[in-house]
């Protein structure tokens, strides 16, 4: 008997365009009735309509396809509803291209030269690996910092483009 090799699950767009579309044909409490289902919990009655079918038709879509990434779900939850998502975004990307494994971030601190090597999942400082540069930096420290911005890496806007 020959062995057949079944590799990952492909999501069926076809499928999911379809679950979509039955949400679209449901009223707003069939929708809340779904919600509660989804979510184990009740909609909030302030919810429109619109919005309760968004998020369960983006719910749906993250489960097959995949959710967000992390750096992204962080930018989302740094930006408030008046926030500037492109400034936000700008410094996302210019923090990260420069960060490949391999990469040797050099700082004096006290009067020593401190290294951390960037690694694939953290960053590696004196034999320890840390998950974040601002985790480095405490190590370093002993107090909080913003790791990008203790390494050089985050700038201060100058005061022309401050508001």
């Amino acid at each position: 008997m020959a062995r057949v090799a079944i590799g990952p699950a492909s999501p069926d767009r076809d499928k999911i365009d379809i679950e979509i579309a039955q949400l679209r044909g449901l009223d707003v409490n069939e929708l809340r009735a779904r919600w509660h289902t989804v979510f184990r919990r009740k909609a909030s009655p302030h919810l429109p309509r619109h919005l309760v079918f968004r998020v369960l038709a983006y719910r749906l879509q993250a489960d097959q396809l995949g959710d967000l990434d992390p750096d992204t779900r962080r930018l989302l939850e740094r930006a408030g509803p008046t926030a500037d998502v492109d400034h936000l975004a700008a410094d996302l990307h210019r923090i990260r291209p420069g960060l490949k494994p391999g990469t040797v971030l050099n700082r004096e601190w006290d009067g020593h030269l401190e290294r951390v090597m960037v690694l694939a999942d953290g960053f590696s400082w004196r034999g320890k690996t840390y998950p974040s540069l601002s985790k480095v930096a405490s190590a370093i420290t002993g107090t909080r910092w913003n790791g990008p911005r203790f390494f050089g890496l985050r700038h201060k806007p100058s005061s022309a483009t401050q508001s």
